[in-house]
């Protein structure tokens, strides 16, 4: 596969994953973790390499998970304290990620992890960083994390469909019928860490949030049915990582950051357009029931 190719590979399988992932989180009400989580697993892979001294391997994807999930058992506890969730979103996210930044100033040295580093990525380089897979060959590292963990995202959201559907919709329910909704929650949110951490080193923490949060807004605005929205989170998702390369190719500007602009122009574009929510139909709508009154009137 040509450079190219493997940078919008890499990208749509960002989107992918996020787009789904995205849909969940919105319908939750929890956009805001999915920014949370994004800075914030910076302190579980500093905290990883401090132990390990390693740049690369399992260990920074078990302490972004770790730090993930204490991220959403402090705004948890927070909220059961009596504070209001976007402020203990905002709360544990700028503490914990300032701590990570301290860390990077002061324990870490000269090891490759910067904040420029951790909130725009650097896209441009994963072609070059490959392992060597059986039956396949030589694959970017990256490409070969966020295949596996796509792979993971669909099979638990496929599992637990119905699960899902319920606890993002009616919590209370859930736990009448029995369903963990607790438990369905943490697990939720290490899905989150994980496809957070998997697209970090790729793509940056601003990438990470818009393509979590908007193909999934964009999504919500075309239809009412979990699994169309499902799909298309994915395919927003992918779409504005070819509309975003193809936007940096043409400015000559940073890929990451032309991508997550793509996500903008695709939710403009649904919050305009779409039939049933976008502005145009409603302006349509409400147009049309003025006239039926006059017409009505007419006909007397």
């Amino acid at each position: 596969m040509s450079y190219s190719g493997w940078i919008l590979l890499t990208a749509s399988l960002v989107g992918v994953s996020c787009g789904l992932i995205g849909v969940l989180l919105i319908l939750r009400r929890m956009a805001m973790m999915a920014d949370a989580i994004s800075h914030t697993v910076l302190l579980g892979i500093v905290v990883a390499y401090m132990v390990t001294r390693e740049l690369s391997g399992v260990h920074m994807l078990i302490g972004a998970v770790c730090a993930g999930l204490l991220t959403a058992v402090l705004v948890q506890w927070f909220q059961s304290r009596g504070v209001q969730q976007e402020a203990s979103i905002g709360i544990v996210f700028t503490t914990l990620f300032a701590v990570g930044v301290v860390l990077i100033a002061t324990q870490v040295g000269n090891a490759h992890l910067d904040v420029k580093h951790t909130l725009m990525g650097e896209i441009t380089f994963i072609p070059w960083e490959t392992m060597t897979l059986p039956l396949v060959g030589e694959v970017p590292e990256a490409v070969a994390l966020l295949s596996l963990v796509l792979a993971v995202a669909l099979a638990a959201i496929i599992a637990f469909y119905k699960e899902w559907k319920i606890t993002s919709f009616d919590p209370a329910l859930a736990a009448s019928l029995g369903i963990p909704a607790v438990l369905m929650h943490y697990a939720f949110m290490s899905l989150v860490s994980v496809t957070t951490v998997a697209s970090f080193d790729a793509v940056g923490a601003i990438m990470v949030v818009a393509m979590l949060i908007t193909p999934a807004s964009a999504a919500y605005l075309w239809t009412d049915r979990l699994s169309v929205m499902l799909a298309l989170g994915a395919a927003f998702g992918a779409l504005s990582a070819w509309i975003g390369y193809g936007i940096a190719t043409w400015l000559d500007t940073s890929i990451s950051g032309s991508m997550a602009f793509a996500t903008g122009l695709l939710f403009a574009a649904s919050f305009l357009g779409s039939p049933r929510y976008g502005a145009l139909s409603r302006l349509r709508r409400v147009r049309a029931s003025k006239r039926e009154p006059m017409a009505a009137e007419g006909a007397d």
